[in-house]
């Protein structure tokens, strides 16, 4: 028996695609599933690809709980340029050659952000100033004070060098904005850095291996979809709650 629209609660793990926001996957799972009570944990900026948990129904009422988990990502960040928005999507404001660098010095350089840490946000995000979102403001060719947040890294693995590219692996709360540690990284190696790619690989308990991908909830049948949704025994079981 299918089941009934107010009777879907829990917890879909998408794999989300480049080039659309948390909003549009919001969306597209609305469309696909038939229901309207739906709502994502923990945004993910266009250009950045993987793990975006969607709440659905009776779901959303934890959703504040799974969003403060540990996030894991893998990325690439690339030295000798910085970007208005610390990404590849932001304009180039500055280029730099890239010094040689020994193994480490890169990972030197990694190593000072772990641990407790006080990050300042990206003028390119959705924190607000007065009401505003510091994006609009930074649209306006405007730069206003960040309040410096604090962050924790739990851990980091430098994947592969390759100049002017570096992959690595972080594992850090909530909260930590990736592309403003590629901009650091880069900052203290001398020569500047942007994040070029990225992908969330976890979120607490859950990982992106086996995730829905929006190829899937455009095209599958919503009956399928419907078995892909964790009910909320099943995420109180994985989470160990």
């Amino acid at each position: 028996m299918m089941k009934s629209d107010a009777s879907i609660d829990g917890v879909l793990r998408v794999d989300k695609a480049p080039g659309m926001t948390s909003h549009d996957v919001v969306g597209i799972v609305r469309r696909a599933l038939g229901t309207k009570k739906v709502g994502h944990c923990g945004t993910l900026d266009p250009l950045a690809t993987g793990l975006l948990l969607i709440t659905i129904g009776r779901g959303t009422k934890i959703q504040d709980l799974l969003m403060s988990e540990d996030k894991e990502y893998v990325g690439t960040l690339k030295l000798g340029e910085v970007t208005t928005s610390q990404d590849s999507d932001g304009e180039v404001t500055e280029t730099k050659p890239v010094p040689e660098l020994t193994p480490e010095q890169i990972e030197a350089a990694f190593a000072k952000y772990r641990g407790d840490f006080y990050q300042t946000p990206p003028m390119v995000s959705a924190i607000k100033k007065d009401g505003v979102p510091l994006y609009k403001l930074a649209r306006q060719g405007q730069t206003v004070e960040r309040e410096p947040r604090f962050v924790h890294v739990y851990g980091h693995e430098i994947l592969a060098v390759r100049p002017p590219e570096i992959d690595f692996r972080v594992v850090c709360s909530k909260g930590f904005y990736v592309r403003t540690y590629a901009h650091d990284i880069g900052q203290d190696l001398g020569c500047g850095a942007h994040l070029r790619s990225l992908r969330r690989t976890k979120s607490g308990r859950f990982d992106v291996e086996g995730a829905v991908t929006i190829e899937e909830l455009k095209t599958r049948p919503r009956e399928e979809l419907l078995t892909r949704v964790m009910t909320l025994p099943q995420v109180s079981m994985l989470r160990g709650a």
